[in-house]
């Protein structure tokens, strides 16, 4: 886990503190508003009932272009890794905060693979994908009523700057948390580095349920077979 300035989303060159010994294996770690009846606003986008189901029209894995596939199977990966990690969070907070060797190595893996893995995944969303759809979706009416339209591109990502930030910012209270002389300010820390962690997988599950269900069949909807070919090269 490279250390993230929290403000701008940016890597910093020095390598802050490192985990305490017990904690390391090796080197570890809105889219175009519809009104309601009585005026209240609503966005395909809002997170729905226990992520049940497609928010718009299903679209089967089997008829997405192989761009948007293989973004999916990132996402199921990403999900084991979110899942191993979030248990092993409850079960540091029920064990009062001591570390085991299982607990040690679902840390150790789920940093390594938030910093290797989901921020590339993301970037290449970024790069490759976004501006695309950004302009297919305002193109198509699928934006907010503003002087700078938004899309469901600006939401996603807002949430890739708060994953750099909280996972940033659980990572470095482990670490701090293991420097600290006093139990009682190092608990603190701790229950803070827990309810980050908690934060950040609650937001990677609703942001993967969005692109899922929401974001990628849209895409396939406004995007043509032609023009994924040519941001997949």
């Amino acid at each position: 886990m490279k250390i993230i300035d929290p403000e701008t989303g940016k890597r910093l060159d020095n390598k802050g503190p490192k985990l305490d010994p017990s904690l390391k294996k090796t080197d570890p770690l809105k889219l175009n508003a519809e009104k309601g009846m009585e005026g209240e606003e609503s966005s395909p986008m809002d997170p729905p009932d226990a992520y049940g189901g497609a928010v718009i029209e299903d679209v089967p894995y089997e008829a997405m272009h192989p761009f948007l596939q293989r973004y999916m199977d990132d996402h199921k990966k990403a999900v084991e890794m979110i899942e191993r990690f979030d248990k092993a969070l409850s079960k540091f907070k029920e064990q009062q905060y001591r570390i085991d060797e299982e607990t040690n190595g679902a840390f150790h893996d789920f940093f390594e693979y938030f910093d290797d893995h989901l921020l590339d995944h993301n970037r290449r969303e970024e790069r490759q994908f976004f501006p695309l759809l950004h302009d297919k979706l305002v193109a198509s009416g699928e934006h907010s009523i503003d002087k700078k339209p938004r899309t469901a591109i600006d939401l996603m990502e807002d949430d890739h700057v708060k994953f750099i930030q909280l996972g940033s910012l659980c990572f470095n209270l482990l670490g701090l948390a293991a420097r600290l002389p006093d139990a009682r300010s190092a608990g603190f820390v701790l229950d803070t580095s827990f309810n980050t962690g908690r934060e950040l997988t609650e937001m990677l599950r609703l942001h993967i349920h969005r692109e899922d269900n929401i974001l990628f069949p849209l895409a396939h909807k406004l995007i043509t077979t032609e023009e994924f070919d040519r941001i997949a090269n």
